[in-house]
């Protein structure tokens, strides 16, 4: 039953075309049903309870939406969100970020959100280029990463690039970083909502990934359920490799790892192999939260995160 729950899995994850130049819109083929997305997008931002401002970057790998706010003189915190959640994910917690901090919440560009790809597929090493070219477009220096599940290993992987200006790393409950998937069984939730798409399919998941899936808001939940009905994105677990012991070992920034105790992600034992292989590092478990930890339990894990980043 495991083997063939990988399998679905792996054609799952492993769908779409070769990679190759292209002006089309990949995530969303449909201009109307973009158009939905889109508004319910702009619907769940009205969540951020700060003054905000949107742009456009241009790239050699496409367009990355750009959401900013906080002092323009402070110290810069990326955001990596989840898979097809985008950045309008961050709303319980971006009131607390952005004080202090310059804040940049970036979509990812082959998955739901406003980026967008001239490309079909990226590399992990494109990818590092399309984060660098961003970063660069806004000069900045002295970076913090705050990256959740996806996101979590997007910033692993950027944090160990030659050459980066990182300065911290928050990682939120990171998926492939440390360790596998803790509940498959679970996680196969996102395949059932993304294969037969239904609100129905949608408590599904949120009562697999959430631990308090009834108080998250209705808005955010519609936005994700319009990401799956309508997008054509792809997970990229399969590119996503665990980071070798090696690599791990070489980060000597300081890094933090949170995960929940209801994780279906990651278990605990995630935090021990963080201890062991990150020289400088600090670890929680979050009590009552599952994966979507920054949603369920969000003035704790605002609290960690900013004293995290305000620590000399």
């Amino acid at each position: 039953m495991r083997n063939l729950l990988l399998l679905l899995l792996f054609i799952f994850l492993s769908s779409g075309c070769s990679g190759y130049k292209t002006t089309e819109d990949y995530v969303f083929p449909s201009k109307i049903e973009k158009a939905k997305y889109i508004k319910s997008y702009n619907q769940t931002l009205k969540l951020w309870d700060v003054p905000f401002e949107e742009t456009d970057v241009t790239t050699s790998y496409g367009t990355a939406h750009v959401i900013m706010s906080g002092p323009e003189t402070g110290e810069s915190v990326i955001l990596f969100s989840g898979t097809d959640a985008s950045s309008t994910m961050w709303f319980p917690n971006i009131k607390e970020f952005d004080k202090g901090y310059r804040v940049y919440a970036i979509d990812f560009p082959l998955e739901a959100g406003k980026s967008m790809s001239s490309v079909i597929k990226l590399s992990n090493k494109e990818i590092g280029f399309f984060y660098k070219e961003v970063f660069e477009h806004f000069h900045m220096k002295n970076i913090n990463l705050v990256g959740i599940s996806r996101g979590g290993w997007i910033a692993t992987f950027l944090a160990l690039q030659p050459d980066n200006k990182i300065k911290k790393m928050v990682l939120l409950s990171p998926a492939q970083t440390f360790g596998g998937i803790n509940n498959i069984v679970k996680v196969l939730s996102g395949l059932l909502l993304k294969v037969y798409p239904s609100h129905k399919n949608l408590n599904i998941f949120f009562n697999s990934f959430s631990y308090y899936p009834d108080k998250i808001n209705g808005l955010f939940k519609e936005q994700l359920y319009l990401a799956y009905k309508y997008g054509n994105s792809r997970p990229r677990l399969l590119k996503m490799s665990r980071f070798s012991d090696k690599d791990l070992r070489s980060l000597k920034i300081p890094v933090m790892v949170l995960v929940g105790d209801h994780d279906i992600m990651n278990s605990e034992k995630i935090l021990e192999k963080a201890h062991e292989l990150i020289p400088n590092t600090e670890t929680a478990v979050i009590k009552n939260a599952g994966h979507f930890l920054s949603i369920d339990q969000s003035e704790i894990i605002n609290k960690k995160v900013v004293d995290f980043l305000n620590k000399n």
